[in-house]
This record gives C-alpha cells, structure tokens and sequence, in this order.
C-alpha cells in the first residue's frame, strides 16, 4: 500500500500506526519523525516562512482574497508516485492543501486514490481521524491501541492536575495577536489551567492587545503556528505594542506550537503533558 500524506499531523498519525514504510510522499511541512524528511514533497508554498509574522498574516489574507491556495501541488509527481491512500485535510486552507484544491487534484489521479479527510477540531475528532487512517491503512487494531495509549496518557495528565487553576491565556499568533482554539482549551483544562480566551472547538481568532490584558491571565503561553520554541521568541521581541509588552509583563511561558499545539495528531498528548508542567511552573 502506497500513501502520500499531505499534512504534517498526518503524516504523524501514520508513523504513529507503525506505517512508515508505506508512505511515500509527503507535505512541504512534514518533519516528523525524522524519517520522513528523505521523502518526496509534493507541496510547496508560494509564502515565506521567515517573513515576519505581520507580512505572513497579509499574505494569507490576500490569498483568501483572490482564492488562491498559498500551498501548491506538485500534480505531476503525486502521478508519479501513484498513491493508493490519500491524506488530506479540510479544517485550515492556510498551511495545507484545502479540501477544494484536494478534489481538484484527485480527479487528475489515475488509479484514483482512497482519500482520507481529516477534518478534527476537538480531542476526540483527532481519535477519530486516528480511527479513520487505521481503517484506511487497514491498522484497525493497531488504531485502537494508538487510541487507548494516548487516552491513558491524558488521565494522567489530568489526575496529576490538582488544586487551584490558574488562568491561562494561549496565543497562537502575536502579529496580528490570535488565541489558540480548536483543541487547545481542552490540552489546558486536562493540564489543569483555565483557557481564558479560547473555547473547546472553536476556531482561533485574533482579539486585541486591549481585550487580552483585560482577561488577566496568571500565565501566558505563546505556542505560535508553525513556529519553534527560538522564532517565537524572535516574534515576541518584536512585538513594541504597549498593551501587549503590559501583557507580556506576567508569566510567560513557551512552547513548540509547530511541533505539539498546530497538529491534531499524537503529539497532543504530548502538549498536554508539557502545558501542566507549565502550569504548575
């Protein structure tokens, strides 16, 4: 079985099931675990990731502007590799293929491909997108034991989060600022925090410098989209605003938001597992 995932949390998930082996290409953005790097990458973006975070925003604004995809497939090389399992996802058209540009590419595909959607917004979505590549990659079993493996983690987590929680405001984006979402209040509730900004299942969104210090947070996590531990730094010593350096004058915490908090795969297990360790300071 021949599989090209199209997104890094997949690509993750696959790995996860023990099917490394069957993939052979994957997204721009894939890195994880360190194998899949010698892969083919059959996408591409037209945006500079080392661009600022302001320039970053515009462009993808523009992008959804005008309609076009700042993620490019390679339409000849996905031929070339002729998948028999297609991973793709439709929650987020800025960092990965969109479910529009996915269908559009499948129809030139001969043999047409099984496609995969992954579509999660909570926790229990990313175990069903789990579910659903085991029963693609026919790994059901192998899928329940991932499953049964990260929930058991998560009770942890949660049961070594006792006492008083403290408020916690997680920003995925400082320019223009955005509040984590999606599954990210859920990682701080388990963790043993109180998310005062984002609500279980619901998009990020931006919020001004003004509405955030208002929330006073006891801690601060910048676990920014695709960015690492150093570029977030980077990011925050730029930010000049002086509402937000008011912000910034209380705890604040860092986190891998490329590795752990922007990928409803595994490693959100993982995130929870850090985000208490945060927490408790």
């Amino acid at each position: 079985m021949r599989v090209v995932s199209l997104l890094p949390a997949a690509t993750e998930i696959v790995a996860a099931l023990g099917a490394l082996g069957r993939l052979v290409g994957v997204s721009h953005e894939c890195d994880f675990p360190p194998e899949v790097r010698s892969l083919p990458r059959v996408t591409r973006t037209r945006v500079d990731p080392a661009m600022p975070s302001a320039a970053i925003d515009r462009a993808m604004a523009e992008a959804k502007r005008t309609g076009i995809s700042p993620v490019e497939v390679d339409v000849n090389l996905m031929a070339h590799l002729r998948p028999d399992v297609l991973i793709g996802q439709s929650l987020c058209d800025v960092c990965a293929v969109g479910e529009g540009e996915l269908a559009r590419v499948v129809a030139t595909l001969m043999p047409t491909p099984w496609v995969v959607t992954l579509h999660a917004h909570t926790l229990d979505q990313v175990f069903l997108d789990i579910r659903k590549v085991g029963e693609a990659l026919e790994l059901r079993d192998e899928a329940e034991e991932l499953e049964a493996g990260l929930r058991y983690r998560l009770r942890r987590v949660q049961a070594g989060a006792t006492g008083q929680k403290p408020r916690v405001l997680v920003l995925e984006w400082l320019d223009p600022p955005y509040v984590a979402g999606h599954w990210v209040p859920e990682l701080v509730s388990l963790a043993g925090g109180q998310d005062v900004a984002g609500s279980p299942g619901e998009p990020s969104r931006p919020r001004p410098w003004n509405e955030l210090v208002a929330l006073a947070p006891d801690v601060v996590v910048v676990a920014l989209c695709g960015f690492d531990v150093p570029r977030a730094q980077t990011e925050l010593a730029a930010v000049t605003d002086s509402r937000a350096r008011e912000l910034f004058g209380r705890r604040v915490e860092f986190l891998d938001g490329n590795a752990y908090t922007s990928r409803p795969g595994p490693r959100l297990v993982d995130a929870a597992e850090t985000l208490a360790r945060l927490i408790r300071g």
